[in-house]
Parts: C-alpha cells; structure tokens; sequence
C-alpha cells in the first residue's frame, strides 16, 4: 500500500513538532519553548484508517535571515516540501496571521503542493475565535483545521485530509531488511557529511558549529553493497557540557540510536586524534554489544607519511584497547575517499555479529585451547570446563558450564575469546560470556 507524505511545516515556535509527537504518540522530536528547536527532518510512520501516513516534521521556517542555521534550516524545509505528497502548513491562532505566514505561503503556492491550513492552540472547544478566520486570507482550498497539537483536538480531522491526498498505490515498498548503521561521535567529526556524502544529497545540515544535529535521523539507501538504513546521531559531548535540556534529550537519542544498530560507525576526527570522549563514545557501542567500525574521518587534512596509518593505528589500539576487534577505516567524507571499503566493511562485521556456531564445533576447539593451557587453580582447587554452547548473536553471546563459577577468572575467559576470534573471526563484534556452574538452572 503506498504511503502518504506529509510535511509539517511554518514559522519557527508554532508547534509542529508537538503535532507530530501528539500524532506518534512518543516524544520522538525534540520540543522546547526555543525557535529552531528542530532543525533537521525527522520521519515517522504511522496508520490512520488503516492507512500509512509518513509524517516529516522540519525545523521552522524564517523567511527573511542572514542567520546560517535558519538559512539551512530553510533548505531542509524546501526539501521536505519537495518530497511530500501533502503540505501540512501550521499557523498560531495567538500570533495571528503575520509577515512571515503570507511569506511562507507564497513559498508553498509556488511548489505546487496541495497545502492544507492548520490553526494551531484553539484549545477552548466551541465557537471559533474570530483569528481563526484570518487564516482564509492565505488562498489555499478547503477550510483551515482548528487544532490543538497539546490536547490533540482536531488531528483526527487533519489525518483524514492527509489521506485525501495518498498517492496511488505501488507494487513495492520500501524494503525493512536494511542493515540498520549508526553513525556515533563527538561533535564535528563529519557524522552528517559521512552521511550526506552516502546518501548523495544535503540530508543532514552540515556545518562547522558544533552541536548542528540534534535528532537521530533515519536514511535508507540502496546501492551495489545492499541496504541500509543510516543514523545520523547528535554528538556526543562530555557529560559536564551538557548544559541545556535539549542537549541531554540529544545525547539520549545517541543512546537510543545504538540499541537499534546492527553496526556503529565510531568517527574520529583525525586533524584532532582521538580523546578521552571518543572512548567514551567508543565504550557506549561496546558496552551496548554492538559490531563497531572505528573510522578516522579528515584523513586528506593530515600531513602523512610512511608511518602516519600505523601509528595513528598504535595510538587507537592503545586508547581502545577494550576492543581490539573493532576494524579501523581511515576515509574522508568531504572527498568520498576509502568510503567503498567502508560498505564492505559494514557487510562484513554485520556478518561477523550474527555468526552462529554449532556446540560440536565449539567444543572440540575449547578440548584443545584447554588441553594447551590448563585451567587456573586456586589454593587448591582447580576450574573444571565441562561444555560450551552458543545461545545468541548481536553479539555471539556463550554459555559456559564449569564447577565452580568464581574460579573462572576474566584472564582465562579472554584466552578462550582469543581462541574463539582465532577459528571463527567474529571480527568486529564483541563476545559475550555467561559463565555458568554445575547445579545452576
């Protein structure tokens, strides 16, 4: 069934992306009493009647501005409105019809795009404050909805016209099998430009102000590598800078974007070298048990030579050295170098994550890893390993059954996991032990 998209769009402060969290249910955009709160395109699916409605929420639109993000933001606007099917054009009942509204109207008429009208805070229920009526003036067909994005009155009414304009339906749909990446950093490590860069349009704001993106977004692509579905995350900034609201809402949303990757893409930015937050950011991935490839962005912008890979390779492995599993990728995301071997590389750690052995083969290679390095004894007692069996992937996680649980010191469970990495790879993945004594259920 094809799907309706509608961009939400108007001045900045309106309350569209209340709207759209009213509509979704949860609190997916950010909303704060601040104009440019929302400054990228977020998406959301949903179903009225039956029927799925895409929803776009974007930042505010200013007309008239020499301020660089809401110039950008303006752009995204631009392009959301370009990709909808219907205009959802949200007003305030309490400003009145003003400048900008007609400005932005005159925007919309000239895209060509059905727009439907929504009076936004008409909370009271009955008769229509006569401001309502002003909103006729914008010369769009049909009457404008009176709507409460807090309360949630009048959306019912707004979803049915949304469906007026559904296109016709479509023999496929977006595929849902997409390898899920997401892109995790410090501020201005090119997160957005890596993006872009993929998805070869300005689908993030991209600029040299840190913090620019506030949202996890979503962007399906498809190209000769397969299917994924790439996060842009805000950056994540030390907890001690995060001074304001949506900043703490930004770096959850980080949080979240992790737990719903197959594969984090860790940026570094390489004219800095990495810090103390990129472990930091590095440990959220691994702790979260997900495949990770550590990515050097700017590599154009440093002076090399001969030894610069290797000992930029050095430095990470020794700041990172909780995961030695994770592949390093120097790229640049402004020239689009190395970033073939950059989908490769996703291919095969998602891969590597799911890799699922069977109990024989698990267990004749730990016979042996046991047969070459005995078990630890401790005063006196000695750490008996009866059986190992794989019981999940994302990460390959293990289960093994020995007498006496506290014996199995982590220096042991690592030379197992070497061994393990050693036969099967499991390459870009961290392993997960679950270590189990004789009598436990």
């Amino acid at each position: 069934m094809a799907k309706t998209v509608a961009a939400i769009v108007g001045r900045p402060n309106v309350g569209k992306s209340t709207l759209f969290n009213k509509i979704a249910g949860t609190r997916i955009s950010i909303v704060e009493d601040i104009p440019g709160v929302t400054r990228d395109r977020i998406y959301y699916e949903t179903e009225w009647n039956g029927k799925p409605i895409v929803l776009i929420d974007t930042g505010g639109i200013e007309p008239k501005t020499d301020d660089v993000i809401l110039e950008k933001m303006k752009t995204q606007a631009e392009i959301a409105i370009e990709t909808a099917d219907v205009i959802v054009f949200m007003c305030d009942v309490h400003a009145g019809l003003t400048a900008d509204d007609r400005d932005i109207g005159v925007m919309l008429l000239k895209s060509g795009k059905p727009v439907i009208v929504c009076v936004n805070k008409i909370d009271s229920i009955g008769a229509l404050p006569w401001e309502y009526y002003e909103f006729y003036e914008l010369g769009f067909d049909g009457d404008p909805i009176a709507l409460s994005s807090v309360h949630g009155t009048g959306t019912g009414d707004l979803l049915d016209r949304i469906l007026e304009y559904a296109p016709a339906d479509e023999t496929e749909e977006e595929p849902d099998d997409s390898v899920k990446v997401a892109v995790i950093g410090k501020p201005n490590a090119g997160k957005s430009s890596l993006v872009n860069r993929v998805l070869g349009e300005e689908r993030m704001i991209v600029s040299n102000i840190a913090g620019t993106t506030r949202d996890a977004i979503d962007s399906f692509v498809e190209n000769e590598h397969g299917k994924f579905t790439f996060i842009d995350t805000a950056g994540i900034r030390r907890q001690s800078k995060i001074f304001d609201r949506i900043e703490k809402y930004s770096v959850l949303r980080a949080h979240s974007a992790v737990e719903r990757a197959d594969v984090c893409l860790l940026l570094i930015d390489a004219t800095e070298g990495i810090t103390d937050q990129d472990e930091k950011i590095a440990g959220i991935a691994h702790e979260a048990g997900k495949a990770t490839i550590i990515v050097v962005n700017k590599w154009d912008l440093v002076e090399k030579d001969n030894n610069s890979v290797k000992e930029f390779t050095d430095k990470i492995r020794t700041s990172l050295a909780y995961m030695p599993y994770a592949p390093i990728l120097f790229i640049s995301a402004k020239t689009g170098q190395r970033l073939p071997k950059l989908f490769e590389f996703i291919n095969y750690v998602n891969e590597q994550a799911a890799l699922r052995i069977s109990t024989g083969m698990l267990n004749d290679i730990l016979s042996e890893a046991i047969t070459r390095v005995p078990p630890p004894t401790d005063r006196g007692r000695r750490l008996k390993i009866y059986y190992m069996t794989q019981v999940d992937v994302r990460p390959p996680k293990f289960v093994i059954f020995c007498n006496e649980a506290e014996l199995f010191h982590f220096s042991y469970q690592r030379y197992i996991e070497n061994k393990l990495r050693e036969v099967f790879g499991f390459n870009g993945t961290p392993i997960h032990f679950v270590i189990r004594q004789k009598g436990d259920e």
